[in-house]
């Protein structure tokens, strides 16, 4: 993309001091206030998980019939992504903010919770990040991430833009679902853009658009709060069903402040998944968590690095060993809180987008969710409708990294092409690193080009081969 420009980091940052140092903000051309811009931002685009990820996994029951407690569950994702968020920002000093992951949690509610309780359950996330502790400690999650060709990096890049995009345009009810015999996805409903909300949405996404083009600092923030605004007098004179604003409805709130509930936390049984529900099923749904958490969080970060300008020419992220290990502990964080492991959110880029390029950010980023802990009513304000134009702009963004892969190669094109193309189709970043390595090894194969394959991504193509026929493996293992 055309990178922000950056302003002389002596407008704000007068003769290196402490905070300077310590972030590098002069080295990586930024400065305090676009730091805190950024991570404000970020915090705005992540808001929702505070209430999604207690939605799901409260609506479920594990093996015993057992429901969690939706405001313990909202205490633990505030928490957890508070904390893991600001280790990140100190511990790795990039722009990155983590949260409960959207790919582990259906995993969490609808493949563990079926078969085991939920402090099984939790167990189970809290090994998964050992493991993926383990592996960056050891240097292995780094071999492997460092063995992935630098133009499959980029193409994680643009699909992820295309992904987060997806998810702006389908929360903010711009794409629908099709009807049972038509196409999979539509403009809106029954082809139509209807109610409100989008009416929000469009709003909010060309005054960002305008804002943005003119380069009027804090433009993504700035449309997501004339939005926010715009959406809560809507909805008080338009009397609108609350359930078409999706999971935040916009109103002003009651009141400012709640009391956590820490009552989920440590509330965990390590071991005990294996013996209640025997020790295949366990391990298939450990052997999922590990792969999903590993590579969503890997091409997140790499996208998002990317974004930002933190990637040397050779592809590589400077510090990448602590950024994975640091994700690991996130893991077994959100597993020890009682909800779903942190990982690193594509949200991200929103705050890359208003020019965040230091761990300082992710520290205002983790800070904000530490606090809204105690101001949960907020977190009810922001409809996504009002957030989803920046997943938008950052997606197209984002997208411009296509210019960095070689389209006349056809080796990478169409592995490029696979990688992008499946995170928005099928809602997962894992799906399309996954399927973009095994037709990369696949082709040089088919070539004879033995050498040319890193031994590592020949393994985890296998690997990612045994992932996508799991459902298989499961029944003749099983039978």
């Amino acid at each position: 993309m055309t990178q922000i420009e950056s302003p002389t980091p002596t407008t704000t940052l007068a003769g290196g001091s402490a905070l300077d140092r310590f972030f590098k903000l002069s080295e990586r051309r930024t400065t305090v206030s676009r730091e805190i811009r950024g991570g404000i931002t970020t915090f705005v685009a992540m808001a929702y998980v505070i209430l999604l990820v207690p939605l799901i996994l409260g609506g479920v029951t594990d093996i015993d019939g057992n429901h969690l407690s939706i405001a313990q569950l909202t205490t633990a994702t505030a928490f957890s992504a508070g904390l893991s968020t600001v280790l990140m920002g100190l511990v790795g000093n990039v722009p990155l903010a983590l949260a409960a992951g959207l790919g582990v949690v259906p995993v969490v509610a609808f493949q563990a919770a079926p078969h085991m309780t939920w402090p099984q359950t939790m167990g189970l996330v809290v090994l998964m990040g050992l493991i993926i502790v383990i592996m960056a400690a050891t240097g292995l999650r780094t071999l492997i991430i460092n063995a992935i060709p630098v133009a499959l990096k980029h193409a994680i890049g643009v699909g992820i833009g295309m992904f987060i995009a997806m998810i702006g345009l389908v929360s903010a009810g711009v794409v629908g679902h099709g009807s049972a015999g038509g196409p999979p996805v539509t403009l809106g409903v029954d082809g139509h853009l209807q109610g409100w909300p989008v009416v929000v949405f469009a709003v909010g996404l060309l005054l960002m658009l305008a804002l943005y083009i003119r380069k009027v600092p804090g433009a993504i923030l700035i449309s997501i709060a004339i939005s926010t605004v715009l959406a809560i007098v809507i909805n008080w004179a338009a009397k609108i069903d609350p359930k078409t604003w999706g999971t935040v409805v916009p109103e002003a709130p009651k009141s400012l402040f709640a009391t956590p509930d820490f009552g989920l936390m440590f509330n965990i049984d390590l071991f005990g998944g294996f013996a209640r529900a025997g020790g295949l099923i366990a391990s298939v749904v450990l052997f999922t968590l590990v792969l999903t958490g590993f590579f969503d969080a890997m091409g997140t970060v790499f996208g998002v690095s990317d974004e930002a300008g933190l990637l040397d020419e050779k592809g590589t992220l400077p510090g990448i060993g602590k950024i994975l290990t640091v994700d690991g502990i996130a893991q077994v964080i959100g597993g020890l809180s009682g909800g779903a492991g942190s990982t690193v959110y594509v949200e991200s880029a929103t705050g890359v987008g208003e020019g965040a390029r230091t761990g300082l950010t992710s520290v205002v980023t983790g800070g904000l969710f530490c606090a809204a802990v105690f101001f949960t009513p907020l977190a009810a304000v922001v409809p996504i409708q009002a957030a989803a134009p920046a997943l938008v702009l950052v997606g197209a963004l984002m997208m411009t990294q296509a210019r960095k892969i070689d389209w006349n190669d056809l080796e990478i094109a169409v592995p490029a092409f696979i990688t992008i193309a499946l995170m928005p189709f099928t809602y997962s970043i894992t799906n399309g690193v996954g399927a973009g390595l095994i037709a990369y090894t696949v082709i040089k194969l088919a070539r004879g080009k033995f050498s040319e394959i890193h031994w590592l991504v020949g393994a985890v193509s296998l690997v990612f081969a045994a992932y996508f026929g799991i459902n298989g493996i499961e029944q003749v293992l099983g039978g």
